[in-house]
């Protein structure tokens, strides 16, 4: 079947505008929240005012008091990468769920919404509590909830509002036996949708080994009444020794299997079948493997799931992007930088900024130092010679070509690697435009 038209698309693929609309309003009101301790790198004499209040101040991040170290996302950029992937998404036909734990900001939630959005994932429960505090109206769970006392909250979610939609992961006959067991004693009037977890290949992560596996939790699954089997979903960032071959052949083997799946009948009571795919690092493959799906008894959603794209970053998806193989759609911005101060320069070649662990993303790549600015004037420059060689709790260790590099007092501008593990690190993130006004605040909830 042919790539969808944004029209269709439109009517099962984005959220309503009104589930934009309540996202939106109810992520406003974090603006009244008042700045306190709690917020590391805000300026000191912010203190009781409200994160609405502040932001009105438009205080440029380096001259309006912000204490270093500080993370900042770039406005221009973070505004890019929502068009960027709008664009992608509608493009190649494909509904879009951004996973929701790379930032875990409301705000954010709310622009990919109104970015076209069909919904947001969550990878475990409390995520899709904190979503629902916000308004998300449609939840993807990419994991397979076992817990009775999540199961019994979504029970009461989905009875209370009948405009929320939300589906999670099936890959075990023990799961669906406690899911039931669980929504049952709920009391739960309206089934939970679930999808089959096709695994990525022998030693990849969760998910069902086989087709046979598969038609096994089918029938489990059309055996009770709390659950109903709405499709078929996984991650192909778990390929082993991934390749492009390697994830398109597993690709084409879970749109195989959706196939078979609606053949057989599993999906007859249903608006439309949900097929679902897509990390950061391979969505090319999933919209061209997408694009081949044959006309199904019912609509197909084709719903992709990557989440780095919204800050992307300077390091492990900078290199991992598809857009490196795809230039022609367009490129995505790193919008994170943090800035630290150098506090000590004990040597010509070494030298130690305010910033370390607590702060930076290190788990897939250091810090990357990119400018410095001086703390004499505000000149910047960039930071050749400089190199980060190692992180300690609060610590940056700096390698200096040559002694005029750096001095004490200079701000040093950072690149970091993995979204993930940067977002985590900050409740209150300034976003700055590229002169350094700072004209919002990101609240996080990690």
């Amino acid at each position: 079947m042919a790539a969808a038209p944004h029209a269709d698309r439109s009517a099962t693929g984005a959220a309503s505008g009104a589930d934009a609309a309540t996202a939106e309003r109810r992520a406003s009101t974090l603006a009244d929240e008042r700045v306190d301790h709690r917020f590391k790198g805000l300026p000191p004499d912010a203190a009781g005012r409200t994160v609405g209040e502040l932001a009105a101040d438009r205080r440029n991040l380096f001259t309006g008091g912000f204490t270093t170290p500080v993370l900042a996302l770039s406005a221009e950029s973070l505004e890019h990468n929502l068009a960027l992937m709008e664009t992608y998404a509608a493009r190649h036909g494909l509904a879009f769920a951004p996973h929701g734990k790379t930032s875990m900001a409301p705000q954010l939630f709310a622009r990919q919404l109104a970015h076209g959005a069909w919904g947001i994932t969550a990878a475990v429960p409390h995520q899709a509590r904190v979503y629902r505090a916000y308004g998300i109206q449609r939840i993807f769970l990419a994991n397979e909830v076992v817990d009775a006392a999540a199961l019994r909250w979504l029970a009461a979610e989905l009875d209370a509002d009948p405009g929320f939609h939300c589906v999670c992961y099936v890959d075990s006959l023990r799961g669906i036996e406690l899911m039931d067991a669980a929504l049952r004693e709920a009391g739960a009037t309206r089934p939970l949708d679930v999808v089959i977890e096709l695994a990525a290949g022998e030693g990849a992560r969760t998910g069902v080994r086989s087709d046979e596996e598969c038609v096994e939790l089918a029938d489990a699954v059309a055996g009770v009444d709390t659950l109903r089997l709405v499709g078929v979903a996984g991650y192909e960032g778990e390929v082993p020794d991934a390749t492009h071959e390697r994830v398109t052949a597993w690709l084409r083997r879970l749109l195989t299997l959706t196939v078979a799946l609606d053949r057989s009948g599993r999906f007859a009571d249903l608006d439309e079948i949900v097929l679902s795919a897509g990390g950061s690092a391979w969505f090319d493959a999933v919209a061209e493997v997408f694009d081949e799906a044959p006309e199904l008894s019912r609509p197909l959603l084709k719903l992709l799931r990557s989440g780095a794209y919204v800050s992307h970053d300077d390091g492990h998806y900078r290199r991992l992007t598809p857009f490196n193989r795809v230039p022609a759609e367009g490129a995505l911005q790193p919008a994170f930088r943090l800035w630290a101060q150098v506090v000590s320069r004990p040597t010509p070649d070494q030298a130690f900024l305010n910033a370390g662990k607590r702060d930076a993303a290190y788990d897939l790549d250091l810090p990357q130092a990119q400018v410095v600015r001086s703390g004499r004037d505000g000149s910047e420059r960039p930071a050749d010679g400089v190199t980060v060689t190692g992180l300690s709790d609060q610590h940056a260790w700096v390698r200096t070509e040559r002694a005029g590099d750096l001095e004490v007092g200079d701000w040093v501008g950072l690149g970091l690697s993995h979204p993930c593990t940067s977002f985590d690190k900050w409740q209150l993130i300034p976003v700055a435009e590229a002169d350094g006004t700072v004209v919002d605040y990101v609240r996080t909830f990690f």
